[in-house]
Formats: structure tokens, C-alpha cells, sequence
């Protein structure tokens, strides 16, 4: 299996810098991308880290993973970083000048840069990439400080009621309003199966996991005996086991609802709306934007000019 990572913007490329920090830790990759002979996770046996890296013919492990930026600043970090020599050059790509928070600027400013991404990204894959419409919360626990870790005992079933907390989720939405219609649970540490079904079937026994009537029984488990390893220097606790959720839920529409009610307010001031008129984007997209049935005419550019004389009279 190979993983192909693609860190988009400053938010993305900060942690897409510091995963791979994490990774080449986990694997005992250096960051030079040298993996030492003598080290007990480069056996012949264990080629794992072929999912995240592969290999030149200098026997050199590199990231199968893009960073791109708009703006120069944060890629130039990972240049001149403590792993610059890890990252093959061209996997390393950015603009000249940022959106500054503007999707139209970004989409007029991307057009210059989308074509060296999709060229990375088809040499690492080989395939062509496609977009799966699939939006899976995540969730880790624990997320616990040293101090904190010292008083608690983390067994496995406090780990797993954990992880289905709201709380512990990346998203900001409450799973206990909508139903599951898939988990993956990934362990590691010291977990052993019996204690993960017991902990997963107290949690159905007290109701606080709710799927859909077609699939009430779409819980994945993988477990991985190493525990889980630190970047040196984190806030993170040490701690002997963790847990990792993938999951699919309905209530995942929370989150779009919240988008769709912010950009409803925008719209009705236009705000940035005058952004893509003046790009001179394609007519369909600046008609995407006005709602449906709303200055309809026989033509897009009639379409197009009663939309600027509102933005203009507003």
C-alpha cells in the first residue's frame, strides 16, 4: 500500500512538517533520509515505511508526500529546515504572493501553480488522481499533557470512550446527534482484542454509539503492538497505548451547515462576490454563486452585467 500525502496551504504545510518529522522518527529515518543499518526497525522483514517513503538509487527514503503554498514564506521554512534534505526539490512548490484570505485571488493565483502539483502527484502515484467526495471525521486519545498523564491509569476502555467524545473529534460537531454508518478503531500499544470488543460492546450496552439500521455492526479494529512514538520537545504525554477513529457520520452535515449559513450571510452583502467578477472568471462559476432562479436571462453576459450593477448599487 502507498500513501500519498498532498499538504496544502501554511496550515498545511506546518503539519505536513512536522508528520514527516514524526514519521521519519517512527521508522528511524534520519533526516538526511538515510535509514542507519544498524537500527532494529530496518530489518528485512519490516518494509512498512514503504507506504510514506520511497526509495532512490542512492539508497536515500523520500517522502511520497507534496507541499504547496501560494506563498513562499512557510515552504521556504521546510527548504531551510532541519529535514531540507529529506524532501526531493520539486515536491516542494510555491507561488510568489498569497490570496490574503481571498478564494477568488487564490483560484485566479492557483491557475499558475496546479499544473506543477498534479505533475508531482502523477509521478508519484502513477495514476490519475480523482476526487472521492468522502468526508470522515477523526479523532485521537488520548490528548494529554505529562502532568496530567502521571495521575490517570488509560486503559483501554477509558481510551475508547474517550476517543468517541466530542471532544477528542478534529471536527467541531457532536456524534451523539447524528448515527455511525462506519468506525475504524486503530490501536497502539499494549492492546490486546478481548479488551477492545469489551470496551466497544459497554458503549453500545449504554447507548452512547448510534448507527445506522443497515449497518449495525460497522466497528474495524486494527491493532499495532509499538506504542505510540514522540517528536522530541512535544507537549504530548508518553503514554503506553492510544487510539486513532476514522469514522463516517451523518452528523458531519453540521459542519457544511455552518459553512452554508456563513456564506448565505456573506452573500446577501456580496461581499467578495466583486473579487471573481473582476478576475474575469468563467461565467458559470460567477453564476454559482447567485442563487437559483435569480437573475435568470437568455445569456450569461446579461447574466453577468445585473450582477455587477448590484454589487455596485449595494
Amino acid at each position: 500500500i502507498e500513501c500519498i500525502s498532498v499538504h496544502v496551504g501554511q496550515a498545511g504545510v506546518h503539519i505536513g512538517n512536522a508528520c514527516w518529522e514524526l514519521y521519519c522518527q517512527e521508522h528511524g529515518i534520519q533526516p538526511d533520509g538515510q535509514m542507519p543499518g544498524h537500527h532494529s526497525l530496518c530489518s528485512p522483514d519490516n518494509f512498512s515505511f514503504n507506504t510514506f517513503f520511497y526509495e532512490t538509487g542512492a539508497g536515500k527514503q523520500v517522502p511520497r508526500g507534496v507541499l504547496v503554498d501560494l506563498e513562499p514564506t512557510v515552504v521556504d521554512g521546510v527548504r531551510s529546515g532541519a529535514y531540507r534534505q529529506l524532501f526531493h526539490p520539486d515536491q516542494l512548490i510555491s507561488g510568489k504572493e498569497d490570496a490574503a484570505n481571498n478564494y477568488a485571488r487564490g483560484y485566479d493565483l492557483g491557475q499558475g501553480i496546479i499544473q506543477s502539483v498534479m505533475d508531482q502527484i502523477h509521478l508519484l502515484t502513477n495514476l490519475v488522481p480523482y476526487p472521492r467526495i468522502h468526508f470522515p471525521l477523526t479523532s485521537m486519545a488520548p490528548v494529554i499533557s505529562p502532568e496530567k498523564a502521571y495521575n490517570e491509569q488509560l486503559t483501554v476502555a477509558e481510551i475508547t470512550k474517550e476517543v468517541f467524545q466530542p471532544t477528542s473529534l478534529m471536527v467541531k460537531c457532536d456524534t451523539r446527534q447524528g448515527k455511525y454508518m462506519l468506525c475504524c478503531l486503530l490501536y497502539r500499544g499494549d492492546v490486546v482484542h478481548q479488551e477492545v470488543n469489551v470496551a466497544v460492546a459497554r458503549l453500545k450496552a449504554k447507548k452512547m454509539l448510534h448507527f445506522v439500521d443497515w449497518c449495525p455492526t460497522g466497528i474495524k479494529v486494527g491493532i499495532t503492538h509499538r506504542p505510540p512514538t514522540l517528536v522530541p520537545g512535544e507537549d504530548l504525554a508518553k503514554v503506553d497505548r492510544a487510539v486513532c477513529m476514522l469514522s463516517n457520520s451523518t452528523v458531519i452535515t453540521e459542519a457544511w451547515a455552518r459553512l452554508n449559513r456563513k456564506f448565505d450571510l456573506m452573500f446577501a452583502k456580496r461581499a467578495f462576490v466583486h473579487w471573481y467578477l473582476r478576475l474575469c472568471l468563467s461565467h458559470s462559476l460567477v453564476l454559482d454563486l447567485v442563487p437559483y432562479g435569480a437573475h435568470r436571462t437568455t445569456s450569461h453576459e446579461s447574466s453577468i452585467c445585473v450582477a455587477s450593477a448590484e454589487i455596485q448599487l449595494a
